[in-house]
């Protein structure tokens, strides 16, 4: 494979702190590679060099391949005032590289734009929310024809049913990629090689983040036996340099330099500094919020109609449904922020909610990060009752004091994320409401979050596109399917997606099995032929055969497919088997296509 571009000695640093200093590596054609790195460590940073929209301090350099076509997606996104969604989509095409009709262009860009949500195509890009923004520009970036791709959080703002495209759509895809997400099945389902930014040093990893995780953990492993050995060396060299001035002669002059080299190999390992979570909560009584009959509409857009459900103590409900279809105001409804139009809701008297908003912070930009935090309190209450004050805590948030007077307005989009997590968990909730917790936040981060709301013993109610978080953290989900309609789902996420997979494989199979009944009556109520008409082609013996098979082979075939697509889902396979299954079920997709056509004809005759 020719290599892409060749990163080398790059750095980058924002006044005295240095995000990442002389790292080098090399991007391949096929790579489609992920950035882990916590928050504030300079992963957009890097994006940005990579797509040539920054440049490196202190020199270093990035080798493109001659002519290669890179696109990229930011985290924010200008659009043009002047266009419409679809114009905006289709203004990001350079027609020299591309072949294609203008008419299949334009399809192909409304049937990404469908996949990501957006249907109303003449839509002026002043009319979107940022959400929406974010979407159109990705639909411009899959659709220009680029070699290199490099994407900042592609998955932020997406629906579930969104996000499974584009996870299917990069899969597929040949263009080489360079990504940050923190979706994790999105890492393992796409990525084959990962990159880690750790203390300033670069690690690779060869494989999806499941491998990743099982090398780093051996990585990690291997570095703490080895400087355990340099400080077992360095305590008896230690003692020697100690001893009597007698034994430091010229003679050992060698010795005493070497001592200084193994000082250096035995300093104590940096330890990846994790964000801790150690509060308590306010008592919580056994009732919490009961929904009678309530229902809410905008104009005449129905959000909620007739929901009846009692919340529990130490309940865990997940909330899905696509973008606009009301979950938002379903958090704003139960919070009490919006009014019912019809029912009425009860809350208990020691309900104590924090809500996390999608949103996000809302103190002032132009105050220090300890300002913010003493705002509130100036000190927290940890799980066994004591207290925490305000520069420990945010020592236990990842905010070393060296940051405590960081303006707000110069913290990265994950710090400010994790600033206000932490002001809403300062005030000891014992309901929490999370709206879509995951968007900026490193996985790290995540990871400590999802241990803390498993162990959280009041309730949590919240919204979220991230697959891996649902199925860590809730109990059952409350899926909005539209016009108001909500219905509860006993199990994970990836539980319920199966569910929805096999009512789809069911239903395929019952309009083949109808279609089928339906041409028998249609052939028995016709009756025979007239005598002047020419005889009715009917099946052969071999024909019928071949139509038996053909539906024996597609009930196979669909049983087979619906294994692969657990086992792909599933987050466990090695590289290896992910490749090899995944090439498989392709090739199954393409024969049940095959197959369904020649039973149709046969059908029909």
């Amino acid at each position: 494979m020719p290599s892409y571009l060749q990163v080398e000695n790059i750095s980058k640093s924002y006044g005295t702190k240095v995000l990442f200093e002389k790292i080098s590596f090399n991007i391949n054609e096929g790579d489609k590679i992920a950035l882990i790195a916590p928050n504030g460590t300079g992963k957009t940073s890097l994006l940005r060099i990579l797509a040539g929209k920054d440049s490196s301090d202190r020199g270093g350099q990035i080798k493109y391949l001659k002519n290669i076509v890179t696109a990229f997606l930011e985290q924010e996104t200008a659009l043009d005032p002047s266009k419409t969604i679809l114009e905006q989509v289709l203004s990001q095409v350079d027609r020299s590289t591309t072949h294609a009709e203008e008419w299949d262009l334009e399809v192909e860009a409304m049937q990404i734009l469908t996949s990501l949500g957006l249907q109303d195509f003449s839509k002026r890009t002043t009319e979107l929310s940022g959400g929406e923004a974010k979407r159109v520009a990705l639909a411009g970036v899959l659709i220009k024809n680029a070699d290199f791709v490099v994407l900042d959080e592609p998955t932020n703002h997406l629906d579930l049913e969104a996000i499974e495209f584009l996870e299917d759509y990069l899969r597929k895809s040949r263009r080489t990629l360079f990504m940050v997400t923190h979706d994790r099945y999105f890492l393992d389902r796409v990525c084959n090689t990962i990159l880690e930014l750790d203390g300033g040093n670069l690690y690779t990893y060869k494989g999806n983040y499941s491998y990743y995780l099982e090398k780093r953990e051996e990585r990690l492993a291997v570095a703490a036996a080895l400087n355990d050995k340099y400080r077992n060396l360095y305590r008896r060299e230690l003692e020697w340099m100690h001893s009597t001035p007698c034994a430091r002669t010229g003679k050992a002059r060698y010795r005493i330099n070497a001592f200084y080299d193994l000082k250096e190999n035995a300093a104590p390992i940096r330890e990846s500094k994790t964000l801790s979570i150690n509060l308590g909560r306010q008592r919580l009584g056994r009732k919490i919020v009961n929904c009678h009959g309530a229902g809410f509409s905008y104009g005449d857009r129905k959000m909620l109609s007739d929901f009846t459900y009692n919340f529990t103590p130490g309940e865990k409900v997940g909330i899905v449904g696509a973008n606009g279809i009301g979950k938002s105001t379903f958090l704003n409804i139960i919070t009490g922020q919006l009014p019912v139009d019809t029912g009425y809701i009860e809350w208990g008297e020691t309900v104590r909610f924090g809500y996390y908003k999608q949103e996000g912070i809302r103190l002032k930009e132009n105050m220090t990060v300890l300002e913010a935090v003493r705002e509130i309190a100036e000190e927290a209450k940890a799980a066994d009752g004591s207290n925490i004050a305000v520069t420990t805590f945010l020592q236990q948030f990842l905010f070393p004091h060296e940051m405590f007077n960081t303006r707000i307005d110069l913290l990265s989009g994950g710090e400010k994320r994790r600033l206000y997590l932490l002001t809403v968990l300062m005030l000891r909730p014992n309901v929490l409401i999370l709206d879509e917790p995951t968007n900026d936040l490193d996985i790290v981060t995540l990871n400590v979050l999802e241990e803390y709301l498993k162990n959280y013993d009041g309730s949590v109610i919240l919204v979220s596109h991230d697959r891996f978080f649902l199925d860590k953290v809730v109990d059952h989900l409350f899926v909005f399917m539209g016009d108001g309609e909500v219905k509860d789902f006993v199990g994970s996420y990836s539980e319920y997606r199966e569910f929805i997979l096999q009512k789809r494989r069911d239903d395929a199979a019952a309009e083949r099995a109808a279609a089928q009944a339906e041409k028998k009556e249609a052939a028995k109520l016709a009756g025979p032929a007239a005598p002047a008409q020419p005889a009715v082609r009917k099946l052969t013996f071999k024909e019928k055969r071949e139509l038996e098979q053909l539906e024996a082979d597609l009930a196979a075939l669909e049983e087979r497919r619906a294994l692969l697509e657990t086992e792909l889902n599933s987050g466990t396979l090695p590289i290896d088997e992910l490749t090899a299954k995944s090439i498989e079920i392709q090739q199954i997709i393409a024969d049940i296509d095959a197959k369904e056509t020649r039973w149709l004809e046969l059908s029909e005759i």
